[in-house]
């Protein structure tokens, strides 16, 4: 607006114009009757002069912009400065060639002449002054711009380019791919539909620049070079760990849209698995089939890996629960006839809160413990947020494994999914909630770990039982640090842990100072396998007292070998390769392996082992469980 000024086709630098305005007005009359080679010189050492114009000329393009016209500028522009445009009547007497040359106002007085310069100066200052600040505001802007990454905070995370989003047709429709940069192959892979083959560097950037064709890069996902390299360091490791320690280095914003987002995929998918068992005949399991559900899940670790994919903590905790809530849902008869689906589900919601409320109050006993009834009494004795609590037992209600009873129950849990899908993640935080059934799952595996150990005890299986009561030990201590109710009484799995290991530590010194070489080989398993993993185990800062006698006794019988006469040299060398492991439990790290998985059959199934276990240990025990 500066540089092309003017409201005709013909546009000047507005300075320029300003400047030559104030040198017509400056000039002189007698300038006009001198002779042509000083007019010239005159005009020419003007356009020597040093003017904006020649500082803005590398501008030209930034500062080009189509201006309004001012009144002052219209009155110094109305009459063009070229001579045919002069007219002969008003032309003095004097030489024409000599006015052509150097032309010049008729008549001016000294006001005149003073009001019109110091205008067009201060005029002229102003528009230097507004075209020095665009100048100057437009070399910040540079600066920022190249400075703009020289700022330490802006330069912690470096990044690099993950993936690019190809669009190629309309605005409102087409075909999207993606390129993928794979980092362990360090290829690029093209996603196109169903299929994904390795690509380039240059076919990536010829369907993204656009141009030709109608292809172009419509989203650019950069990620941070960390999370690139790791993932380079960790591609021999497991897909499934990468991916989740991929998922951990993410910010918490896109992991709470990754939770949503696999959230409602499991929705889809069990609204579609819905669908399924509509349009097909449920089959009746089979009595080995049900054995074999039930039963030990050693060997099948890929089944119970698949198994836990498909389905949630939550649905599983729904089905365990399968035979309360049908019993619940029976008792709506009434309602149900008289008021409708919605009716009987909200009088069976509340007669079954009611229900497990009163049971979660009742005042534990050796015998008895409620949390192994249900999920919810677990939640409402742990002071479950109410959210937590309401959604898990509308979970229940709306369990697709209720769809093989009567109309009324398919009613009910069709209405109860419909009702959960309105609840949705923005309601109920869905990461506590997973916490929640996980503390459960994990009390639940606790429990089983817990009486399987004591039932294996009491049938002198030392071996098995000792695995069961280490990790059901280790298992609870993670759930005491949320609370003393979340998990079973510590002192009775720390009290048949050390009973176990030291039954098991005598049978093992029995084999080793048999002096049978199968037997003794047996005896070091045991010692290597079980007792030194579990002594590791136990011997941290939170040892009880108990446990720290249990293991110098233990220590105490293997050193008593040492020097025996009775024994010959090959078997004190193997004990002196022993006693090492023994007796320093710093210098290694062991590891005992999990046992194998149990099953229960059902709450009632496991409430029943429990009050049995316990009726058979109180006589023998004080202890308890709360």
């Amino acid at each position: 607006r500066y540089m092309k000024y003017g409201s005709g086709s013909a546009r000047f630098p507005l300075p320029d114009m300003l400047q030559y305005v104030l040198e017509f007005v400056a000039t002189k009359p007698a300038v006009v009757a001198a002779s042509a080679q000083g007019s010239q010189t005159t005009l020419l050492q003007s356009h020597a002069e040093p003017r904006v114009l020649d500082m803005l000329s590398q501008t030209d393009g930034v500062l080009e912009r189509k201006a309004t016209q001012t009144e002052d500028a219209a009155f110094f522009l109305a009459n063009p400065l070229p001579q045919e445009e002069s007219s002969t009547p008003l032309r003095p007497s004097g030489s024409p060639a000599a006015m052509s040359e150097c032309p010049a106002p008729r008549v001016v007085s000294e006001e005149e002449l003073n009001l019109v310069r110091t205008c067009l100066q201060r005029w002229r200052s102003e528009i230097e002054q507004d075209v020095q600040d665009l100048k100057e505001s437009i070399a910040r802007i540079n600066l920022s711009i190249e400075q703009m990454y020289c700022d330490p905070l802006l330069q912690q995370v470096p990044y690099r380019l993950h993936a690019v989003l190809v669009h190629e047709g309309q605005a409102n429709a087409g075909h999207y791919w993606a390129y993928i940069y794979d980092q362990p192959r360090k290829s690029w892979l093209k996603y196109n539909d169903i299929s994904v083959t390795e690509s380039s560097w240059e076919e990536l950037e010829r369907d993204s620049f656009g141009g030709l064709k109608n292809a172009s890069a419509y989203c650019l996902i950069y990620i941070s070079d960390k999370v690139s390299r790791f993932a380079a360091d960790e591609a021999d490791g497991s897909e499934v760990g990468q991916f989740q320690k991929e998922i951990e280095a993410l910010s918490p914003e896109l992991r709470h849209y990754i939770q949503e987002d696999n959230w409602r995929l499991e929705q889809e998918a069990e609204e579609w698995e819905e669908e399924q068992s509509c349009k097909i005949p449920q089959m009746e399991p089979s009595p080995a089939s049900e054995s074999q559900d039930l039963s030990s899940e050693s060997g099948a670790d890929q089944s119970s890996v698949c198994e836990q994919s498909v389905r949630s903590l939550s649905s599983e905790h729904a089905m365990i629960a399968k035979e309360q809530t049908a019993k619940a849902i029976a008792n709506t008869a009434d309602a149900y006839e008289k008021n409708g689906v919605e009716a009987a589900l909200c009088e069976a919601f509340h007669e079954e809160y009611s229900r497990l409320y009163l049971l979660a109050k009742e005042t534990p006993t050796p015998q008895n413990d409620a949390r192994l009834q249900h999920v919810l009494i677990y939640f409402l004795q742990n002071n479950a947020p109410q959210q937590v609590v309401e959604r898990t037992l509308l979970e229940q209600f709306a369990d697709k494994n209720l769809s093989y009873d009567e109309s009324r129950s398919i009613s009910i849990m069709k209405v109860a999914r419909a009702k959960l899908r309105e609840i949705g993640p923005d309601d109920v935080d869905m990461e506590e909630y997973k916490r929640w059934h996980e503390d459960y799952s994990l009390f639940r595996k606790v429990s089983v770990y817990l009486l399987t150990g004591l039932e294996l005890y009491q049938n002198k299986k030392y071996q098995e039982s000792l695995t069961y009561l280490v990790y059901a030990y280790q298992s609870n201590t993670k759930l005491l640090l949320k609370g003393t109710n979340r998990g079973v009484n510590e002192s009775l799995i720390a009290l048949y842990r050390r009973k176990c290991l030291l039954k098991l530590n005598e049978v093992a010194a029995s084999l080793f100072v048999s002096c049978e070489e199968a037997r003794v080989a047996e005896g070091i398993g045991i010692l290597n396998e079980l007792i030194i993993p579990c002594m590791h185990l136990m011997n941290n800062f939170e040892i009880s007292k108990e446990d720290l006698d249990a293991i110098e006794l233990m220590r105490n019988r293997w050193c008593s070998y040492l020097g025996r006469e009775d024994m010959d040299a090959k078997l004190q060398m193997k004990l002196g390769e022993l006693l090492p492991r023994l007796l320093d439990c710093s210098t290694e790290v062991v590891v005992l392996k999990e046992p194998p998985k149990i099953r229960p059959n059902s709450p009632y199934d496991l409430c029943s082992r429990f009050a049995a276990v316990m009726e058979s240990i109180h006589g023998a025990s004080t202890v308890t469980v709360q």
